[in-house]
């Protein structure tokens, strides 16, 4: 056995069933992470068996569509499989690790080099490798070679593993990996789907992992909302989100959506140097991936000071509140897509040309599956499903009329129950609004 799988062994377990080892190689939450769960009454995952499931759902979705295997570039896709991070931002634009796993199950990493050590204590993977870029950064005018050599790699791995199925999905491939594969015959198909539809439905652990996720980014809002006093910078403001995040062990936040006063129409405007007064509207989309890389995509907006609201700002803050709180209320197990389409709350035709983009979105580790639109966006970018058990979504709302001076952002995180659906989200909404 290994000097470090020894160790191990004579250590004890954090919550989540990970070793207490305070020099670990493995990231996850901190000691605050866990001191302020506990204090929430919340539990921790069991990553063992989260990362079981895991990959048992991956392998259902191969045997369904009789695929031999799965290819994985996507940093988060790689993630879900093996549970195991490095350089994830970095990772995203340059496609230097890669993942397989086969319609049983095993699975091979090929990790950036001299990376070896950050997945060893991940049994699941059964073999880890490397030599996965081909991308012209890393391999210049040899790109082609390298990629062949590597999709030669993979097709000996397949036929000894698998056998004759030359069915293979991939999720993202530079062009020249995709040509590799194709001159060897290879049938290719979305993984993208395989992966969408495997992290689809949620167990017990991945819903612990994310209330506690939601958790510890609440605990940041509620310290961004009482530094948001006037005369202090937008940009000051969402630096506390991700400085708490990171203090609990999370991971990164995928954008910078915070804007006040004017800047919070029309939307997406991202934190800037805007000095903050009295009285503004501050609205944020946290969009954070926190501890255990579970996303926790909240969205709130409230005064700078104790200001009294305008007449404006409640209405604003008043229609978005409804529109959230009655989509919520149509989520069901069975319901469709397009039946949610079809029932959603209509916003007033002043605010529909700056709606939001969707009315609700799947969350899990990013942003996922599915997508529902507005109804004026079904046709052109809509289309079918059905809530399940297990699901969870992000419903929101952006009111903001064109041309209007202010905005407002609202959003809540939800699962989707055997008998409707709970909401994840504790953070409260602004009671002098609602008044």
């Amino acid at each position: 056995m290994p000097a470090n799988k020894k160790q191990q062994n004579r250590l004890g377990l954090r919550p989540d069933g990970s070793p207490d080892d305070n020099n670990r190689v493995e990231i996850g939450p901190t000691a605050l992470a866990f001191q302020e769960w506990q204090e929430l009454g919340l539990t921790a995952p069991q990553l063992t068996r989260m990362r079981e499931y895991r990959l048992q759902r991956i392998a259902e979705q191969l045997q369904q569509r009789e695929l031999a295997a799965v290819l994985l570039f996507d940093p988060l896709n790689i993630r879900y499989a093996t549970d195991s991070t490095n350089m994830q931002l970095w990772i995203t634009h340059n496609h230097a690790r890669a993942c397989m796993v086969t319609a049983s199950g095993y699975m091979i990493l090929w990790d950036f080099h001299n990376s070896d050590h950050l997945s060893e204590h991940l049994p699941l993977v059964k073999e880890l490798r490397q030599g996965a870029s081909f991308f012209y950064f890393e391999t210049g005018e040899f790109t082609p070679q390298h990629a062949q050599r590597f999709a030669n790699e993979v097709a000996d791995l397949l036929l000894h593993h698998v056998g004759a199925n030359k069915r293979l999905a991939i999720d993202k491939i530079e062009i020249a990996g995709l040509r590799a594969f194709d001159q060897l015959g290879f049938e290719i198909s979305d993984g993208q789907m395989v992966m969408e539809q495997a992290r689809l439905i949620k167990n017990v652990d991945e819903v612990n992992a994310m209330r506690c996720s939601i958790a510890s980014t609440e605990i940041a809002m509620r310290k961004m909302q009482t530094a948001s006093v006037p005369g202090v910078s937008e940009n000051d403001i969402w630096s506390i989100l991700h400085a708490e995040n990171i203090r609990r062990g999370g991971e990164w936040i995928e954008c910078r959506i915070m804007s006040s006063g004017p800047r919070t129409n029309p939307w997406f405007q991202e934190s800037g140097p805007r000095m903050v007064e009295y009285g503004d509207m501050l609205a944020l989309d946290t969009d954070l991936i926190g501890p255990y890389g579970i996303c926790a995509d909240l969205s709130r907006s409230w005064l700078v000071g104790d200001a009294k609201p305008t007449v404006e700002q409640k209405q604003l803050y008043q229609l978005a509140y409804e529109h959230i709180q009655t989509n919520m209320a149509l989520l069901k197990p069975g319901l469709s897509f397009r039946e949610l389409t079809e029932q959603s709350h209509r916003l007033p035709p002043e605010y529909r040309d700056q709606r939001y983009g969707v009315i609700m979105h799947g969350v899990g580790l990013c942003d996922e599956y599915p997508s529902i639109r507005y109804p004026e966006d079904y046709a052109g970018h809509g289309y079918d499903g059905v809530l399940q058990a297990g699901m969870t979504l992000c419903v929101e709302a952006y009111v903001g009329a064109v041309g209007g001076k202010q905005g407002v952002k609202l959003e809540d995180q939800v699962l989707i129950t055997e008998s409707g659906f709970e909401n994840l989200t504790r953070y409260p909404f602004e009671a002098k609004m609602l008044a």
